[in-house]
């Protein structure tokens, strides 16, 4: 069966989106629980489930598409939907750091992240690097998607291999 690219990529939109306004409410509960620290373990919850959200629209799609699957397919459609939901809540991650946030919270952040990299005995080259660095919001709603895109890179194989499996029509006969 020959891949239709176009509904590959207006399903993978359309599934990006939902999986995006997912996102956005998820990272709502990680805002607010800098105020009400309680909220972090529901952003935590939703964080782990998003494989399986993204297991569960997989399989949608392997049904849009007639039912059958290749692994390499599953897997593309699962790094297209990880980036289109990226590209959605990078919006809230740059309004965050933007308009939300305390002015000093990204160099705060950084400073905290350099005392971590010294006491982990990171080379003091990459503790360089990092310090000459000037994060804006912008930065870091850009760095937010390639994160987003890595993890879904990452998270999407065992999603397509699972995806990808042969369904069995029924139960299968016992030997005797």
């Amino acid at each position: 069966m020959e891949e239709n690219k176009g509904l590959l990529l207006k399903s993978a939109m359309s599934y990006g989106l939902a999986m995006g306004i997912f996102w956005v409410i998820k990272y709502l509960f990680l805002i607010f629980g800098y105020s009400i620290p309680a909220l972090i373990y529901i952003y935590e919850l939703l964080c782990i489930a998003v494989p399986f959200i993204a297991y569960y629209m997989t399989k949608r799609y392997r049904q849009d598409i007639g039912g059958n699957i290749s692994f390499f397919h599953a897997w593309r459609f699962g790094i297209m939907l990880y980036f289109f939901a990226a590209l959605i809540v990078s919006i809230e991650h740059f309004i965050f750091f933007q308009f939300i946030a305390p002015p000093d919270f990204i160099s705060n952040t950084m400073n905290q992240a350099m005392i971590a990299l010294k006491n982990a005995n990171v080379s003091s080259e990459v503790i360089d690097a990092i310090s000459r660095t000037n994060f804006t919001p912008i930065h870091m709603a850009i760095q937010g998607i390639f994160n987003n895109i890595f993890y879904g890179i990452i998270l999407s194989v065992p999603v397509a291999a699972l995806v990808c499996r042969k369904q069995t029509a029924g139960p299968v006969p016992e030997e005797q």
